[in-house]
């Protein structure tokens, strides 16, 4: 059977057709085997890496084959031959290909002599045992494609397609053997036949099987040259492949103390790595011997877990990686216990995450949950490319530590699920959403959903992503959401949406790019850009699967490209569906064959239902049904076309035939119109066309949307606004709209969503406030985006106004007999919009007992006062105020006190009321009141202020003014820093003083931090206008200007402009009348104001400064200067602010202008304004004046220099110094002159380089003229020379001078230390001894608490301050700072409780001060306390112990018959006991030795005469409860006639040595 002409040339689009050329027996295809070796090359890798896996593919391959056989075993012995060859065979290649043999020695054993050309019990029917009478002898059974168990293109790695070929080969040469086997048959011949006709009929046989070897030798050949070239076409692209799991974890549910194993398989090229995760922890199974065991064999993966536990509950994941990325999948392990084995110690907080099923009242938990959010993600903005994070900590209340909430996260109410551009975290509190590459297709509404239970909360906001920065400036942005639509073995229709940014011209269309999943290689699917959002994509392989991509062009360039689509695969959906429906499981070798009944092919009907599903301008889709009539076999379809009105029809794709029932039609005229039919065909032939189409034109069937209208903006918050419009009329198939906003007068737009909205209310975030607004939407479908919509009405950026807070402090101002004046304080908050009214309520109050309200007022009050008539004399009354806006009205106050209705008589004024302060300073602050409503019997002429602190006592209230106040306004000034004060104010008349007003305050005198003062400004046209800034303002605030204090909104002098959070007040024409203070008040804040006072001083200095802005001159940055360059070379120079191209210069030397020449060079730098002349050398003529005029514009400018007397001889005598620097270098001289700085030790380091030196250089180091000697010897080698100073301080001060010179002369360099100088390094030697101090340390001593810290050094210009808790200590005898040596010490003698808290120790260099804190609290405080208690007992005990004082000597020498008399001082509190003793022995006092003490200090010890028995040692004993004290003294007594004569005896024995 012939194929036909169509398949010839595609023969590798079907393999279902094959040809004679295909056949061959067993035997050759075992030579096939040894020659080529396919199956033991292929993949190393492979071979290597999954042996396993193919063996058992192999395997199946066998069973297949055999399973085939033995089908046919029953009619055939030679079958069964076959069958068993057949066997061995895939024996064999399984060996080949689980090992990676490369020997073809080591494949098939040649079975060709044992497989007999014809059996001899062959039958002639190959199907089911039934006899076919006109079957030919090389029919072939076609084998159907859609029953292939694989499929080319599915999978991508390298190593699967060669399975595919081999697999092929396999299939298409045991088909030929069975053709042969098939053919070799012949009909039963009768057993009486003669031995003759059996002797022909083998002479016969043997013809045949010669010619049928060498025939099927030739047709082996074209095998290995097809095989030859199909390897080749393989191994074109040696490709790489991301990981992909073929085989995912599946989730388990295990009892405790089970063992449980996940398996997964992963395919991918180079082999991907695998790594276990447990709740995003790698495992690590060394840290757990035993617990864990990881395999990996041939591309499958097990972890199991041993003995599972409670803790093992947990999300486990498998990573797996190569070079080409990274892909993760998951499975949940629950573990169970069985009910009353719960053990409590097995758990602790964090330990696992449980599921929910887990987590609500298994062992009698509480069921209801309250579930909060803190730390909400705000409304967020991002870029593409960029990452974001959004995240909330959940609270959850009851806590149940070990079971946890399920979180689920929603973009625009779909699921987010984990990917590679999102991933979801989860960390016990806290729910973490991760954007690790932003697109515009992240952008949405994020809403995070916690469910506990059956009770549940969620969470919103908005996440803009704006585009990424074009590559090309003015090119469109990229498009988003690119997906498939459709999908077959022919094409696949890809669909984006159009951006919302064009790059400032119209999108003229996309082009559409492809990549085959594994490669990095994109092409581009379209050569003119397209202007529909849909594009079917045709020339891919079948099988293969797809990626796609798509950028947008405009006039300027191609924009950057989508983030890329999902991998889509070409093929049928059916085919899909078949795919997926099998297990997901490596390649098995087995293929499917079916037979066909052996008759001739029947030729394919005509397709039915075909239609025109999608036209457009660039292409035409058509879709038709199969026929009926097809027979087994695959078929294909050719489509043709005519011209409408016409009956030439041409076929469209004759090189490219059809497989699919859809089809895109490409290389259209558009606006031509066109019928189309298909026609089907197959082996059998060609089938008769279908019905034609009806007339169908190319062009786009989808309109563009029209705009939508009727925009209406309203408030929403302080930086958004909700944008509402009516939808797009007739609108088909709607994608959604775009916003666009722009700030009024700017004229440029900017997007407010990068992804389409659907529905028509959209809120735009991201505004400025203040800023006002308009909006415009335009409708966006595949067919392209509609007109704009007409602009919006502006709107200004502020939030949405609400009803006002109540007012307060509701007081009676004035009583009569039958009405009452009551006064009240503006509310708080204002609702974001003025107040309109007041409506004021009142009851009846009768012992006690209130009645019901009642309404004092139908029209609202605008005042903070009202009049309330018609009342009940002597009658007690409660009130109640609500303030009312545009909004409605605000909540009522609370109820007032009771009020008795009754006549004031009082000649003096009432309260002034309304009493309220602004521009709160540090010092400083402004009241504002309004006169009383009662002003008594005569008017008020004054007011009185008073002021007191906010803690004092009702007694210590001071006035502020000593004569009456006219004004309704005061600045009071002189007030402490950070001290809380409160005000009131009386009215007087004549009658005298009245009632105070309600306080003003509490209020703390402070500068807030970002405080702004008005500052008045003088424009270029010499307008002059105050202006103010606030950082500090409410959504709805306002600027309120007022002169004197009195508003301003209507004076024909002055014009106010405010825009956000400025203002500007200015004045028309600035005069006397104009004199004030003017201040500028902002609204619903906490009293920001701020003033400025215009006097006649400050009028004259505007008044002048406005005079010369309107008369310009050019503005002079440097005036005019002289410097001497090198070798006396002068330079004069002036630099203007700015000049214009047109600027022009004359040179003036005196009165006479000066043009350039050899004297003179001149140049102008417009770019910097520096106007230069030069001249080579000063001489004597050249004294005198200079000038330099500038005209530029009508602004002009002068700059002159006198170089006169002195001044110019200083000049030349600089020009010379600068020719003596040309030769002092010509020597040893300094590139650095002498400088100082500071070591890290505290040192003073003089430094200088110097250059230009040799071995005989010598330097010398003085000061104050007194040389320096220096130990060391300098070394030039790096041109540096120092002189160290330690412990700098002022005794160092002087001047320094270095002497640098040898056999070419001297040099020298001063550094002068004195005066300012010196401070300045002394501030920085004090600071880097700041730097050095230690920590401070706690030390107890028996005074009290000591706090201290060790400097370097400490020097007196070191300034150091201590604080306690803040506040500066004040130091008392109590309290002492000082410095001994190094250590700086705070003593706190006798130290209390109050004494505990923070100190810092601040040490001030003069500039900064550096701080060291420790503190003396908690334990700490303890500590040292009981130390010093301790020390101080000691002392106390020392002190007070029982001591001698003095007065006893050591020896007393005494002669005999004398008196002896000892006097002895001695202390001890209380006072001590005193003894004497004699050699150890108690004495007591009597007539010969007399002992006393007397006043409890003073011991006598008294001998009347001396004896030689007195001699001995004596001691005295004092004694206290303290302790107790002995002093020793030794008596001697000696009689004078006995030394004389010792002196007498001694004397001769001295003369005798004389000798």
């Amino acid at each position: 059977m012939s194929l036909p002409f169509y398949q010839k040339l595609h023969e590798h689009y079907d393999r279902s057709y094959h040809n004679k050329s295909l056949h061959t027996t067993m035997s050759q295809y075992q030579q096939e085997k040894k020659s080529s070796a396919i199956y033991t090359h292929g993949s190393t890798a492979y071979s290597s890496r999954s042996s396993a896996a193919h063996r058992q593919k192999s395997e199946a391959f066998s069973q297949a084959s055999a399973a085939s056989y033995r089908q046919q075993a029953s009619r055939a012995s030679e079958f069964a031959l076959s069958s068993a060859v057949s066997q061995k065979a895939a024996s064999a290649y399984d060996y080949g290909y689980s090992h990676g043999l490369t020997d073809s020695s080591l494949m098939l054993e040649d079975y060709s002599s044992k497989l007999s050309p014809q059996t001899k019990r062959a039958k002639k029917s190959l199907l089911s045992g039934e006899k076919k009478e006109n079957l030919p002898s090389d029919y072939m059974v076609p084998i159907f494609s859609g029953r292939q168990v694989h499929v080319s293109g599915i999978t991508d790695t390298e190593e699967e397609r060669i399975k595919e070929a081999a697999a092929y080969i396999a299939q298409r040469n045991l088909l030929a053997r069975e053709e042969g086997v098939t053919a070799a048959k012949q009909s039963t011949v009768s057993k009486q036949s003669t031995s003759m006709l059996r002797q022909e009929e083998g002479f016969e046989k043997s013809r045949k099987v010669a010619i049928r070897e060498k025939a099927e030798h030739l047709s082996l050949k074209k095998t290995l040259e097809e095989t030859e070239a199909y390897h080749k076409k393989l191994n074109e692209d040696s490709l790489l492949h991301a990981p992909e799991f073929v085989i995912k974890p599946r989730s388990h549910t295990v009892w405790e103390k089970e063992n449980v194993k996940l398996h997964c398989s992963v395919a991918g090229w180079p082999e991907p790595r695998l790594t276990w995760y447990k709740n995003q922890v790698p495992i690590d199974v060394h840290a757990n011997p035993g617990k864990y065991i990881i395999e990996s064999r041939y591309g499958v993966h097990t972890l199991e877990i041993n003995a599972c536990d409670f803790e093992d509950t947990a999300q486990y994941r498998a990573s797996a990686m190569n070079v080409k990325g990274e892909l993760s999948a998951y499975a949940s392990v629950v573990v169970k216990r069985y009910k009353g084995e719960f053990d409590e110690t097995r758990f602790h907080a964090g330990a696992s995450t449980l599921p929910l099923s887990f987590a609500v009242t298994p062992y009698g938990y509480a069921s209801k949950f309250e579930i909060h959010f803190d730390d909400k993600f705000d409304v967020s903005f991002g870029r593409e490319g960029e990452t974001m994070s959004l995240g909330c900590r959940v609270v959850i209340t009851p806590e149940i530590k070990h079971f946890q909430p399920e979180i689920q996260w929603y973009r625009n109410g779909a699921p987010v699920s984990p990917s590679k551009w999102v991933q979801t975290h989860w960390s016990g509190d806290r729910a973490t959403l991760t954007f690790s590459h932003l697109n515009k297709e992240d952008e949405g509404l994020y809403t995070i959903h916690v469910r506990m239970g059956e009770y549940y909360e969620q969470y919103s906001a908005y996440v803009f992503v704006r585009d990424a920065d074009a590559e090309i400036e003015g090119a469109p942005a990229s498009p988003l959401d690119v997906v498939s639509l459709d999908a077959n073995k022919d094409y696949i229709i890809i669909s984006w949406k159009q951006p919302a940014v064009d790059g400032g011209s119209p999108i003229l269309g996309y082009f559409i790019d492809k990549c085959e999943v594994g490669t990095d290689s994109w092409s581009q699917c379209n050569d003119t850009p397209v202007k529909f959002a849909r594009f079917p994509v045709t020339g891919l392989i079948e099988g293969r699967s797809y990626i796609f991509r798509v950028r947008a062009v405009n006039k300027t360039g191609i924009g950057l490209p989508s983030r890329v689509s999902e991998p889509v695969a070409a093929l049928d959906p059916a085919e899909k569906a078949r795919l997926k429906s099998r297990p997901s499981a490596p390649w098995t070798g087995q293929i499917i064959v079916t037979e066909e009944e052996p008759t001739e092919g029947i030729v394919p009907g005509p397709p039915t239902d075909l239609s025109v599903i999608e036209a457009t301008q660039s292409y035409v889709v058509l879709s038709w049904k199969p026929p009926r009539q097809r027979g087994h076999e695959g078929i294909l379809y050719f489509v043709e076309k005519c011209d409408a009105g016409t009956e030439n029809w041409q076929q469209v794709n004759m090189e490219l035939p059809v497989k699919s029932p859809r089809f895109a039609l490409f290389d259209l005229t558009e606006g031509k119109s066109y019928r189309f039919r298909v026609r089907c065909s197959n082996s059998a032939g060609v089938g008769e066309p279908s019905e034609a189409t009806e007339v169908t034109m190319v062009e786009d069937k989808l309109d563009i949307p029209k705009p939508p209208s009727n925009i209406i903006p309203s408030r929403n918050t302080d930086t958004s606004v909700v944008v509402t419009w009516e939808e797009s009329k007739d609108a088909k198939e709607l994608v959604g709209y775009y916003i666009e906003s722009s700030i009024v007068g700017s004229g440029k737009w900017e997007p407010c969503n990068n992804n389409p909205v659907k529905g028509t209310r959209f809120t735009c975030h991201g505004l400025t406030t203040g800023q006002s607004y308009i909006f415009r939407v335009r409708a966006v479908n595949a067919a392209g985006l509609s007109e704009y919509s007409q602009d919006s009405e502006a709107i200004e950026v502020k939030a949405a106004i609400a009803a006002p807070s109540p007012p307060y402090d509701i007081t009676c101002l004035e009583s009569f007999r039958d009405s009452m004046v009551l006064g009240w304080k503006q509310p708080d908050k204002t609702g974001g919009a003025e107040i309109t009214g007041y409506y004021v309520n009142y009851r009846e109050v009768i012992d006690g007992v209130p009645g019901r309200w009642r309404e004092a007022n139908i029209k609202a009050v605008s005042d903070e006062a009202y009049k309330i008539s018609n009342l009940k004399e002597n009658m007690v009354y409660q009130f109640q105020v609500a303030a009312m806006n545009i909004a409605g009205l605000g909540a009522p106050s609370a109820v007032s006190a009771s009020f008795k209705c009754e006549e004031w008589t009082i000649a003096v004024p009432g309260p002034p009321h309304s009493l309220k302060y602004s521009e709160v300073r540090k010092t400083s602050l402004v009241l504002q009141w309004k006169p009383p409503i009662h002003s008594g019997r005569t008017p008020v002429t004054g007011y009185f202020m008073d002021m007191k602190e906010a803690s004092a006592k009702e007694d210590q209230w001071r006035g502020l003014n000593e004569a009456a106040l006219k004004n309704t306004y005061l600045r009071v000034q002189g007030l402490k820093e950070g001290v809380s004060y409160v005000f009131r104010v009386r009215a007087v008349n004549q009658a005298g003083v009245g009632k105070p007003s309600d306080l003003a305050g509490p209020v703390v005198a402070e500068t807030r931090p970002g405080t702004k003062e008005v500052v008045v400004n003088v424009d270029d046209d010499g307008v002059i206008s105050l202006n103010f800034e606030c950082d500090q303002m409410a959504p709805n605030s306002e600027f309120t200007w007022s002169k004197d204090y009195v508003p301003t909104e209507e004076s024909p002098r002055l014009e106010v402009e405010s825009k956000g959070n400025k203002t500007k007040m200015t004045f028309k024409d600035l005069g006397m009348e104009d004199l004030g203070i003017y201040s500028c008040d902002v609204t619903d804040t906490d009293g920001i104001a701020s003033s400025y006072l215009i006097d006649e001083e400050e009028l004259k200095r505007l008044l002048a400064l406005s005079q010369e802005h309107k008369f310009p001159t050019v503005p002079v940055k440097s005036e005019l200067a002289v410097e001497i360059l090198e070798k006396g070379q002068v330079r004069f120079w002036m630099q203007a602010e700015k000049l214009s191209g047109n600027a022009k210069v004359n040179y003036i030397f005196n009165d006479k202008e000066i043009f350039e020449g050899p004297k003179y060079k001149m140049h102008i730098d417009r770019n910097t304004g520096i106007i230069e002349m030069f001249m080579e050398k000063l001489q004597d003529e050249d004294e005198g004046t200079y000038t330099f005029q500038v005209q530029d514009g009508r602004a002009t400018g002068h700059s002159t220099l006198v170089l006169i007397g002195d001044v110019y001889k200083k000049l030349q005598k600089e020009a010379e110094f600068q020719r003596q620097e040309c030769i002092r270098k010509q020597g040893p001289h300094f590139a650095e002159y002498l400088s100082w700085e500071v070591t890290g030790e505290c040192n003073v380091l003089l430094k200088c380089k110097v250059a230009n030196i040799k071995k005989e250089t010598h330097i010398v180091w003085y000061k104050d003229e007194r040389e320096i000697s220096v130990d060391e010897k300098h070394d030039f080698k790096d041109g540096i020379c120092t002189l160290l100073i330690t412990e700098f301080s002022k005794k160092d001060a002087g001047i320094y001078e270095v002497i640098l010179k040898d056999d070419r002369g001297k040099d020298k360099s001063r550094l002068k230390l004195v005066d300012e100088a010196f401070k300045e390094l002394m501030a920085e030697v004090c600071k880097t001894i700041a730097l050095s101090a230690t920590d401070l340390k706690i030390q107890s001593t028996v005074e009290g608490i000591r706090l201290y810290s060790f400097v370097t050094y400490y020097v007196d210009d070191l300034k150091v301050n201590w604080s306690h808790n803040g506040t500066a200590i004040k130091y008392t005898d109590r309290v002492k700072s000082g410095v001994t040596g190094e250590q700086i010490w705070l003593q706190i003698n006798e130290p209390t409780p109050n004494d505990k808290g923070k100190y810092v120790m601040e040490l001030f260099d003069g500039k900064t001060g550096h701080q060291k804190t420790v503190d003396l609290s908690g334990q700490a405080y303890d500590e040292a306390f009981d130390e010093f208690q301790r020390l101080k007992q000691a002392a106390i005990v020392e002190k007070n112990r029982a001591r001698v004082v003095g007065g006893l000597p050591d020896v007393v020498t005494i002669q005999e018959g004398k008196a002896l008399n000892l006097t002895c001082i001695v202390w001890g509190d209380p006072a001590p006991e005193v003894s004497w003793l004699k050699n150890e022995k108690l004495m007591a006092s009597d007539e010969h030795c007399n002992l006393r003490f007397e006043a409890g200090k003073t011991a006598y010890f008294t001998i009347s005469g001396v004896r030689t028995s007195d001699s001995g040692k004596y001691g005295l004993v004092v004694k206290n409860k303290y302790g107790s004290e002995t002093s020793d003294f030794t008596v001697s007594v000696f009689i004078p006639e006995e030394e004389a004569r010792k002196v007498s005896e001694e004397r001769p024995k001295g003369n005798k040595k004389a000798k």
